[in-house]
């Protein structure tokens, strides 16, 4: 019994464990292993409760008397006396004390009108007649709300119940009177609910001793009737006629004993009755059952400290009243600051990228590199305006006379108005940009939320500073452009000159622009198709690829399914109104010699969330060479001359040399506007990289933190937000809970964790054989015809089903009745019984040792030994005796 000593050390520590998160107010996701009294009401739940410590002290009347769960702690010990959690330190040896105290505090929390409340009281009782058990006595099943109850007592109470005896790690206790219908039960159905497979039900019958004459409980007690797992024990308790008489509760006990050992009935099996037997075995199962569940709550506890830990780490050495604390607290989040600053522009290679959206640095990029082409691509003026102005240009250069040559004047005139135009473009790209960066600091900062003075200074210093570099950088780009607007580099390389521009064709012109990227992936993204139906699928986005030749798009990302895929030749983009009822925003592409784009429409109207998803997505399309609509009538821009209105006609006289001067212009102000943006283009970026990016990097890096200190007051700017300094306070109670708690589990020493008692769960069908006499075959004072029925109820309980029982499923502990009929020729149960006897000691043993994630090391090697052998030993023994009885009770 040495093992045993070891283990009577458990009950008592996972009691520490409860008493450490009760009183650290902390509720934690964790399941203790206990055990949970459920029965109807007046099923004599506490006449149990009471006969185990031997005093009278539960709330009794008529209604609902537990109102709230009560934890009870039985705890072994030399005096008698009880204590509360709720007040530390006061012994009440008076046990009507506690009975008061019990009532009062359930009134407190819940208001005398018999409500409940799922808030526990913990109760500890020390005495010498206890053995150490924990208990939670839970509030009776009512039907009918009494008094002012609330109309859904019922429900309130099941799910209070529920809410203990789901976990896994509850036992369950389910308490029926004797003089009921037993498949009723209350109690036992709740159990079935939660624990379909009877794994962890213990039933419990009371009140035998008031069944009719001549009706007994004999099927029910020897688990034949609705076989469980664990079995039933009978009790016998006191009845309210003793109890107003006070009747001592010990000898209620001595009528009991005398009552089984007297009663035909249950003579046979009275040593496995009454509620000395019922303790015990409660106490030997909770015991085992925490021995069972201990590692993985171990396990548990561990993974929740780690969580903890890292949110814990940032308060570890955090003494809020200490100056130097927050001046440490400050530099480091300067330092992360920068450090998330720099990783959010510049990328990063770590484990720390954003997978969730597009971070500061590559939107910038995006700004840069689609978003400027596009805007000034979205520039580009009226191709008909256009001439209309060079032709006016070249007539009012040569005033009165006849132009024999073209003029360059015109060239430059017309040059320096579109070089002009592009200063909008710039600049919005930089607000873009900005716009960006600001986002990047802010959600940098949103690390400092706990300081919430400290981050609105931050973020006040460094946006006050990039606005500034942001008004420097724009006049150093319209600086750029005024370059551009001083003098017409004509010499320049890829500049046509004159002699070129006169015979070159449109269709050259052309041919220069578009395709030249092969065919590679612009971009892809979500957006919807407006134009379809919505029984075709119009309303839910899909999946779009943009290649420089082709858009595609599939049913999602993946890219498993392709619903179609449109090459982009000839394809233009043009605007669409936003609809009367619709949020999103839409714009089309089609075909501008108006030929079906898609099926049977004229153009496919595609929508997204936002102005800038379309914008963006426009700027990708300019990529691949689909240009806004606007540049199409260049194609159109000749015929339209022709039927201008009276007032244009004298502009474009049709004469035919003024016509190839306009060409000819219009051809060198292409190829110049093609270099100029070309080279703004590659400026704007560089410019905006230096002027605004590295720099706020560098303020951030070098100045903000003199900044800071020049500001403002330390102690103020560091002072913690309220919700802060309780979510910090709430995180360390858990965390030293948790602290606690393994603590108190490492006290456990391990080497007790492996004694090989036979868990009661997994395979309690072999315990019978060594120390759980409650299955032993019954003894011979019942009658020989029995036998045969018993072996097949233990079939049920656990004999037929060694094999289920200890992997994984328990099909036959559910309802294992049927086990008796299949049996024609008692030669079944041989093979169930022997390959299991040979299998077990495998799977039994790899899972004792260890106990848990680092029992292992610490039994050593000759008795790990020894404690296979004994258990190899125990499991052949076992199997042999359950063998030899079927034999005999088959053979006689």
């Amino acid at each position: 019994m040495s093992g045993n000593m070891g283990m009577e050390q458990l009950i008592p520590i996972v009691n520490k464990l409860q008493d450490a998160f009760t009183q650290l107010g902390v509720h934690m996701q964790l399941d203790l292993p206990q055990i949970a009294v459920v029965g109807g009401q007046s099923a004599g739940k506490s006449s149990v409760l009471e006969n185990f410590v031997g005093k009278d002290f539960l709330p009794r009347g008529s209604g609902i008397v537990t109102r709230r769960p009560l934890i009870l702690q039985l705890i072994n010990g030399q005096a008698e006396f009880g204590e509360f959690l709720h007040c530390k330190g006061k012994k009440f040896t008076d046990f009507d004390e506690i009975r008061k105290e019990i009532e009062g505090e359930t009134d407190r929390i819940t208001g005398s009108n018999k409500g409940i409340s799922n808030i526990p009281i913990n109760l500890r009782v020390y005495s010498p007649n206890v053995l150490n058990l924990t208990l939670i006595d839970l509030p009776g099943l009512t039907k009918v709300p009494i008094g002012d109850q609330p109309a859904d007592i019922e429900a309130q109470i099941k799910a209070m119940i529920f809410q203990f005896i789901k976990k896994e790690t509850c036992l369950i206790l389910a308490v029926t009177p004797a003089n009921t219908d037993l498949a009723n039960s209350d109690a036992l159905k709740l159990a079935k609910e939660v624990d379909p497979q009877g794994i962890r039900t213990i039933g419990v019958i009371t009140k035998l001793d008031l069944m009719d004459d001549g009706t007994d409980a004999r099927d029910i007690l020897e688990n034949k009737l609705l076989p469980l797992r664990r079995g039933y024990i009978g009790v016998v308790n006191r009845s309210q006629k003793d109890i107003e008489g006070r009747k001592d509760i010990v000898a209620a006990l001595a009528a009991e004993r005398k009552f089984f050992l007297s009663h035909p009935s249950y003579r046979h099996i009275a040593d496995r009755l009454g509620t000395p037997y019922l303790q015990r075995t409660l106490n030997q199962q909770l015991t085992n059952h925490i021995r069972d569940t201990l590692p993985g709550l171990r396990d548990k506890l561990q993974k929740q400290m780690l969580t903890l830990e890292k949110d814990v780490e940032q308060y570890k050495h955090f003494r809020p009243d200490d100056p130097s604390i927050k001046t440490k607290a400050m530099l480091q989040m300067i330092q992360q600051l920068q450090s998330d600053f720099e990783r959010t522009i510049e990328g990063s290679g770590s484990a720390l990228v954003n997978t969730n959206e597009l971070s500061g640095g590559a939107k910038i990029n995006r700004i840069f590199h689609e978003r400027l082409r596009f805007e000034i691509v979205k520039m580009s003026c009226d191709e008909k305006e256009l001439r209309r102005e060079i032709s006016f240009a070249i007539r009012n250069i040569h005033g009165i006379r006849v132009g024999l040559f073209t003029p360059d004047m015109a060239f430059e005139a017309i040059v320096k108005k579109q070089i002009a135009q592009l200063k909008e473009p710039v600049l919005k790209c930089v607000d873009l940009v900005v716009q960006e960066l600001s986002h990047v600091v802010r959600i940098c900062t949103d690390k400092m939320s706990r300081y919430p003075r400290l981050r609105d200074e931050t973020e006040r210093i460094i946006t006050t500073h990039i606005r500034q570099r942001e008004q420097y950088c724009k006049e150093q780009l319209l600086l750029l452009i005024d370059f551009e607007l001083a003098y017409m580099n004509t010499n320049h390389e890829d500049f046509i000159g004159f002699a070129n521009a006169q015979n070159k064709s449109e269709n050259a012109s052309k041919a220069g622009t578009g395709r030249a990227i092969g065919n590679q992936v612009i971009r892809k993204g979500h957006m919807c198709i407006q134009n379809l139906g919505i029984m075709k699928g119009g309303s839910r986005p899909y999946w779009f690829v943009l290649t420089s030749e082709s858009i595609s798009w599939y049913k999602d990302e993946d890219e498993k399914e392709k619903k179609f895929m449109l090459p982009l030749d000839g394809l233009k983009l043009r605007d669409i109104e936003q609809g009367f009822m619709s949020r999103r925003h839409t714009f089309a592409l089609f075909n501008p010699e108006g030929r079906n784009v898609y099926k049977d429409y004229k153009q496919l109207e595609l929508s997204c969330e936002s102005v800038d998803d379309v914008d963006s997505w426009k700027a990708s399309f300019l990529r691949a060479g689909v240009y806004p609509e606007k540049d199409s009538s260049s194609a159109n821009g000749d015929e339209g001359e022709g039927q201008e209105s009276s007032e244009d006609h004298e502009t474009s006289s049709l004469d035919p040399q003024l016509e190839r001067q306009v060409e000819t212009i219009r051809n060198l102000v292409d190829s110049y506007m093609k270099i100029v943006t070309k080279t703004t283009r590659d400026m704007v970026p560089k410019a905006l990289m230096m002027m605004i990016i590295n720099n706020a990097k560098d303020f951030i890096n070098g100045e903000l933190l003199a900044h800071l200190y020049a500001n403002a007051d330390q102690s103020q700017m560091m002072e913690e937000s309220p919700e802060e300094a309780a979510k910090r306070e709430e995180m360390l109670r858990m965390y030293h809970a948790c602290k606690e708690s393994l603590r108190i589990i490492g006290d456990v020493s391990m080497a007790t964790v492996s004694t090989p008692v036979p868990p009661p769960v997994k395979n309690d069908w072999l315990s019978s054989g060594l120390d759980n006499p409650r299955l032993s075959p019954p003894s011979p004072g019942g009658p020989r015809k029995v036998v045969p029925q018993q072996q097949g109820s233990l079939g049920g309980v656990g004999g037929g089903g060694p094999p289920g029982g200890i992997r994984g499923p328990h099909p036959p502990a559910g309802r294992p009745a049927p086990a008796i009929p299949n049996r024609p020729g008692g030669a079944p149960p041989l093979p169930q019984g022997r390959p299991s006897g040979q299998a077990l000691p495998a799977p039994l043993i790899p899972s004792r040792p260890g106990g848990g994630s680092s029992g292992g090391p610490q039994i050593p090697a000759h008795m790990r030994q020894q404690v296979n052998q004994a258990v190899g030993q125990a499991v052949t023994n076992a199997a042999m005796s359950e063998l030899s009885s079927v034999f005999s009770s088959k053979f006689k």
